[in-house]
């Protein structure tokens, strides 16, 4: 399987008298269009993705449509465990619903996406930040297993912006 952990765009800042509810906390203007380039860009050295999980919070959903957009179609899903704070361990499980050849894309929430890439590359408690709207690509020789994922990229958004609108195919290692 490859995994992309993709983090949700720039939102508005936290602001309780706005958003109560800090779920329902938007992209941004910009964060809209930073976050369509790179999901273009993502779309392009990635054309292959068969689904799309997302974090329920309403930055992260937007950021799996623009995703799902972009690439003409995709299977989009709401997974709770992607909200801030969920189980890793949920996460994994409900990927092994999907087959071994699947490209799949997780889309939530730091420092959340950045622990879940370090426990599957490194299997023990660890961080490989992720910068709004970067991503990064896990690949595994069969199911889905703590420890056992290959860092295949890490990539800022910057990265993914500049491939949205080119002419030449990026292919990261």
């Amino acid at each position: 399987m490859r995994l992309i952990l993709f983090r949700h765009g720039p939102a508005g800042q936290r602001d309780a008298s706005r958003w109560p509810d800090d779920s329902q906390r938007p992209l941004t203007t910009r964060g809209l269009e930073r976050t369509r380039r790179a999901a273009g860009g993502l779309a392009r050295i990635e054309p292959g993705i068969h689904a799309i999980l997302t974090s329920p919070c309403l930055r992260a959903e937007a950021t799996a449509k623009l995703l799902a957009d972009a690439l003409g179609s995709a299977d989009v899903q709401v997974l709770e465990a992607l909200r801030p704070g969920g189980s890793v361990r949920q996460v994994i499980t409900q990927l092994q619903d999907f087959p071994t050849a699947a490209v799949v894309v997780l889309v939530g929430h730091e420092p959340d996406l950045g622990r879940l890439a370090g426990m599957l590359v490194f299997g023990v408690a660890s961080q490989l930040p992720l910068k709004k709207a970067g991503a990064c690509e896990v690949r595994f020789e069969g199911a889905v297993t703590p420890g056992r994922g290959q860092l295949a990229w890490l990539v800022p958004p910057r990265f993914l912006r500049r491939r949205a609108g080119r002419d030449d195919k990026v292919c990261p290692a």
